[in-house]
């Protein structure tokens, strides 16, 4: 797929479960596995944004998740772009809409978790903060 044309980010926008597995498997290095997103998103998210071309049918090109504790916090998950739409700012234009999002929905703070190899593309492009944290593999 080759990526022209403008993109539109959209908060809470519709998606097919298929299509966000898809994107998801790509991004992740994983086979798909038929979760359900959709239901998944409506029962236990503050919201998402979905990344869509102008062109070509409207094709999901990126996808992120934002979670949230119900009250001041919101931490963002699932942040995945196309191989076909990397390097072209699309990662950068879900966070800012995820930024907006949960701003929109009276949280106070936005939280990421990330890979080291994502780091600038988190605190410098994003304009996230580090902050220590931990984890526990279950």
């Amino acid at each position: 797929m080759s990526v022209t044309g403008t993109i539109s980010y959209s908060w809470r926008g519709g998606f097919d479960d298929a299509e966000v597995e898809a994107l998801h498997a790509e991004g992740f290095g994983h086979p798909p596995t038929g979760d359900g997103w959709w239901e998944r998103v409506n029962r236990h998210s503050l919201g998402w944004v979905c990344a869509r071309a102008s062109s070509g049918g409207g094709a999901l090109l990126g996808f992120v998740n934002v979670a949230w504790d119900g009250a001041g916090h919101a931490f963002v998950l699932d942040t995945v772009v196309s191989a076909a739409a990397q390097r072209r700012g699309v990662g950068t234009g879900l966070v800012a809409a995820a930024v907006d999002g949960a701003r929109a929905g009276g949280c106070e703070w936005l939280h990421v978790d990330f890979e080291d190899h994502l780091r600038d593309f988190y605190l410098a492009s994003c304009g996230f903060t580090p902050t220590g944290a931990g984890l526990v593999k279950l």
